[in-house]
């Protein structure tokens, strides 16, 4: 069982890290984050990663999230240092049910760090975008080339002083120029060293097939691709290659107001819907001092929890078609439909809602979704275990998924893998028990666990029960629904009462500004974790006292997930990739963002 976090383990942490490096003091800055974070110099940054994760007796096993912010405009700067670039690790001990997050600070002069991949292997992702979208060099990375960007990209997307708009950019405007110095450059090809270094010579070389698995493959879903070298059927090598759905969601929050980036925030992972404007919600209402009304909780639950089951439904549906079955993907639009439609009828969308607010959500619940509700929780566990019947328990499904693409629970926290593809392991490690937000802590449900290996069969059969667990969850919220506001009055959320705007005039502006501009959120910095349909989904936001983001970190459980890919899969046939990358349940968008 893992324990509830412990109000004394930041101070114990601290204390334990500055006997370590033989420091006297360590700069701790203090945010709206219950985490420390804490400052060291790029020197130390070796050894304090080696102690977090092998020398404690309950260590930091996990790297969450490693990315970079520039600091150079930044007005706020508080009780940390005042340099250009800040590369951040977020770390994870799941024993501990603890979080650390260590900084180091770089001047433009001397942009560069040690790579830690060879420490956390998952590291290499990480470090690869941190470069391509700040400059920012990772001395002894075994392969530091484009990872989401084409590779004849020029310029750092996320510095401040690159232009956020596309059409401001000089190489949209057919300049013949750039383009020559591409190709002169040879900045066009890929790198295919990486998948060559089990190749001894050419004539061994010729022994194996190169194959293209997408971007063009329903596998794939159309803008993922994977290299593969094969001998045969089996594979001996595989790249991923992603980025083909790159859209900058973390580079438009800097222009978008706090309230005007809620839409974005559907679509980085576009099935899961209100799931992902929870974190983001959340820490908003953080930074802002803001407390919603157990309603409010209840409310965001629901729609949360619904959202979820249909994730997971078109994750069951298309997963069997990906292994030869017809029949159920049909079936299961039909009950998401149902979904859909309580969906549509509370909020007025679909998959898009939009409907969280700051501070409350965009109305209040109408007459008569208690009946709608009623029904889906009535028709849907008969058809969960019709499928069970019909296409679970079937002998080929089996066959094509028992054992396949296994991993164990050391695995899949060396790689950052969250979700049901963690807890198939055995690990039982749920935001929303261990952590819980939004009020989750009132409500009675289980974490289905694995049995200590993550295969495709354990991960198929704990997304079903997972559904069980979200149609517990909305009993309780049919049944247990608050009274009180859907929204609640603060500056920062409600306009002012028109009197007040006209009898005084610090409520004029306040109103003027705020309706204008957006409202402005104090310099400050917070970080929410939720448990998405996929794994875990957090957003890691500074504020600077604007009223835009000055720095948006969005981690997605897609991406790590798809790095794991070669590891898992190097041995195996290309049915088992099959098998393999439906299993997964990824959405390029979450990968991309």
């Amino acid at each position: 069982m893992i324990k509830k976090i412990k109000n004394n383990s930041n101070y114990l942490l601290i204390k334990q890290l500055k006997s370590y490096l033989c420091l006297d003091n360590l700069i701790v800055q203090k945010t709206k984050i219950k985490y420390p974070i804490i400052w060291i110099n790029r020197d130390l940054l070796i050894k304090t990663i080696i102690f977090l994760k092998q020398k404690l007796i309950k260590p930091y096993s996990m790297l969450y999230d490693l990315h970079g912010v520039d600091e150079r405009l930044r007005k706020n700067f508080s009780d940390i240092p005042k340099l250009d670039y800040t590369v951040f690790y977020h770390l994870i001990s799941i024993e501990r049910n603890h979080d650390i997050i260590i900084k180091v600070a770089l001047s433009k002069d001397s942009l560069y760090i040690p790579t830690i991949s060879n420490i956390f292997i998952n590291a290499n992702w990480y470090e690869r975008e941190t470069w391509e979208m700040f400059g920012i060099r990772f001395i002894n990375h075994p392969n530091l080339t484009h990872l989401i960007m084409p590779k004849n990209w020029i310029g750092y997307p996320l510095r401040k002083d690159y232009l956020t708009k596309a059409t401001e950019q000089e190489h949209n405007h057919n300049n013949n120029e750039y383009y020559n110095k591409i190709i002169l450059n040879n900045e066009v090809s890929f790198n295919f060293n990486e998948w060559k270094t089990n190749i001894q010579d050419d004539n061994q070389y010729k022994k194996y097939t190169i194959l293209n698995l997408g971007p063009n493959h329903p596998s794939v879903h159309g803008v993922f691709r994977l290299i593969l070298q094969l001998k045969g059927e089996q594979i001996i090598n595989c790249i991923p290659d992603i980025g083909y759905h790159h859209r900058g969601a973390e580079k438009i929050s800097e222009f978008k107001t706090w309230h005007n980036y809620i839409p974005y925030t559907d679509r980085i992972e576009y099935l899961g819907g209100c799931i992902n404007e929870m974190p983001y919600i959340l820490a908003i209402e953080k930074l802002a001092g803001i407390k919603v009304s157990e309603r409010i909780k209840v409310i965001r639950i629901m729609l949360s929890e619904l959202f979820r089951i249909n994730s997971h439904l078109l994750y069951v549906g298309t997963y069997i078609h990906d292994l030869g079955g017809m029949t159920p993907i049909f079936l299961i639009f039909t009950d998401r439909q149902k979904i859909y439609n309580i969906i549509e009828y509370i909020t007025g969308a679909r998959m898009h809602p939009a409907w969280f607010r700051i501070g409350g959500l965009a109305n209040d619940l109408p007459s008569g979704w208690q009946k709608l509700l009623q029904e889906l929780i009535d028709w849907l566990p008969k058809r969960l275990n019709n499928y069970i019947k019909i296409s679970i328990n079937n002998s080929i499904l089996r066959s094509r998924t028992k054992g396949v693409a296994a991993y164990s629970s050391k695995d899949a926290i060396n790689w950052g893998i969250t979700g049901t593809a963690l807890r198939a392991t055995g690990i039982d490690f749920d935001i929303r028990k261990y952590r819980p937000y939004s009020g989750y802590e009132n409500f009675d449900f289980e974490v289905p666990i694995g049995n200590g290996i993550s295969d495709c069969y354990n991960r198929l059969i704990l997304k079903i029960e997972e559904i069980f667990q979200s149609i517990n969850i909305l009993k309780q919220c049919l049944n247990n629904m608050p009274s009180g506001p859907f929204k609640v009055y603060h500056n920062l959320t409600t306009p002012i009462n028109k009197n007040q705007t006209l009898n005084n005039i610090e409520s004029l502006i306040n109103h003027f500004i705020n309706i204008s501009w957006g409202p402005t959120i104090l310099a400050n910095e917070s970080l929410e974790m939720i448990e998405g349909t996929k794994g875990i989904n957090s957003y890691y936001l500074i504020s600077d006292g604007d009223a835009v983001s000055y720095r948006t970190r969005i981690r997605t459980p897609s991406f790590p997930h798809l790095q794991q890919i070669p590891s898992v899969i190097k041995g195996s046939f290309i049915p088992d990739l099959i098998s393999y990358l439906g299993s997964i349940d990824f959405v390029m968008s979450d990968v991309d963002r």
